[in-house]
């Protein structure tokens, strides 16, 4: 039986990283999972009261850009965003990289075979912005998310932190498990709110 769930990210967090790659990783093998791909601002999570939104004010913000360009990815050439969601988090998280910079943007999609062009266009237009805002507002509200990576089940959210990777390569029987272990207890163990190590093994 398909597994059907849907996950925030936001480029910046190591841990939506993390989870991601394990998807990434999981589908590339034919995992039969349903998976809604959700952008989250957490520059928006954050903004103070009484302070510009990122909606109003994206410049400000050093996560929105690579945002947009995910979810213009995912919806106008799905059959890359795997490779182009990877590679975006790679080049924040393994080479440092400014994902507020439109020419690492626009490098990362010329690697992986999409028009940066065409994607550009589509943020410059104000389309894309509106487009996360929307989803991110839509999931703020209807299932009280507040950060990445909140797996949806249904009616039930989960905000959760896997510390382990998948990168590239990987062997992807610990990614399926992995993957299915957090969305069975999102699904059917609603008495465990918080399960958190007080240490992190080394």
């Amino acid at each position: 039986m398909t597994v059907t769930f849907a996950v925030t990210w936001d480029y910046r967090c190591p841990f939506a990283r993390n989870a991601h790659e394990h998807i990434l990783t999981g589908l590339a093998v034919g995992a039969d999972w349903h998976v809604d791909y959700l952008p989250f601002s957490l520059g928006q999570a954050h903004v103070e009261e009484g302070q510009p939104s990122v909606w109003e004010k994206p410049e400000q913000d050093s996560g929105i850009l690579a945002l947009q360009a995910g979810l213009v990815v995912r919806d106008e050439f799905p059959e890359r965003f795997p490779d182009v969601h990877r590679a975006l988090f790679s080049a924040r998280h393994d080479e440092g990289r400014h994902l507020e910079d439109r020419a690492v943007i626009k490098q990362v999609l010329t690697a992986q075979g999409v028009p940066a062009a065409e994607v550009f266009a589509r943020i410059d237009s104000g389309t894309a912005l509106a487009q996360v805002r929307s989803e991110h507002e839509q999931y703020a509200d209807s299932h009280n998310v507040w950060g990445v990576p909140t797996f949806i089940t249904g009616q039930k959210a989960v905000f959760v932190r896997l510390m382990n990777r998948a990168p590239l390569g990987a062997e992807p029987e610990p990614s399926i498990s992995t993957i299915e272990r957090v969305v069975d207890l999102s699904r059917h163990w609603v008495e465990l709110n918080e399960f958190k190590h007080t240490s992190i093994p080394r």
